[in-house]
């Protein structure tokens, strides 16, 4: 991120950070939930999970990936055609404008192709910071730690960080996360929340942290 830095202290030490990686790593497999094989399909699939679950956008997806794989199949498509083929997914009609807008900009900037910096990504239609740091951490291999809900009730329940906002959360988990952790790390997060650091209903007694975590109804 080209934005200062601000530092937050983790109550965490550094050995317990590592630990706290080195058991969710005994217990989760760090791998994606959507279906995509190109960057631009990832690209695609990560704006259309906004709000929706992977399984649901999974589902739409295999439909799309059968006749559109570029940016101009898109655009040849159309907004309105786009529209109906995401319908069931939700905010159907935004993320077909910012898609369609978005494959447009690939083809006269990108010739096609997806950008592999997070400026160049970030000033495409739609595309946020979580969105551009899932495309390079995927597809780049580059090690970001995007913070989605799941990753920053996670850091927070755990008291891994307390910093107030995504980026800023993101900011510090790069900072205090091990290297050999820093490509997963957002995986391991994010799939412990999802199926149990659970927000309405912790799984704690199933919890492979749970010596380590420092929520108050662990």
């Amino acid at each position: 991120m080209s934005e200062k830095k601000i530092r937050y202290k983790s109550v965490f030490s550094p050995k317990q950070v590592e630990k706290l990686y080195s058991q969710l790593a005994t217990v989760i497999n760090p791998a994606p939930e959507l279906h995509f094989s190109s960057a631009f399909e990832l690209l695609i699939a990560v704006l259309l999970s906004a709000q929706c679950t992977d399984k649901a956008v999974n589902k739409v997806t295999e439909q799309l990936w059968k006749t559109l794989h570029t940016p101009q199949d898109f655009v040849n498509l159309g907004q309105e055609p786009l529209e109906e083929a995401i319908r069931s997914i939700g905010f159907h009609h935004t993320k077909a404008k910012h898609i369609i807008e978005l494959c447009h900009s690939l083809i006269e900037k990108h010739q096609g192709a997806v950008p592999d910096t997070f400026e160049e990504l970030t000033a495409l239609s739609g595309v946020g910071t979580k969105t551009a740091n899932v495309v390079l951490n995927l597809w780049f291999g580059k090690p970001t730690i995007p913070v989605d809900t799941h990753v920053f009730r996670v850091s927070h329940r755990t008291g891994l960080s307390h910093a107030p906002t995504p980026e800023a959360v993101e900011q510090e988990l790069e900072t205090i996360t091990p290297k050999k952790y820093a490509r997963d790390a957002h995986h391991l997060l994010l799939l412990h929340g999802r199926y149990t650091c659970k927000a309405r209903k912790p799984e704690c007694d199933k919890c492979p942290i749970a010596s380590l975590c420092r929520h108050i109804d662990a």
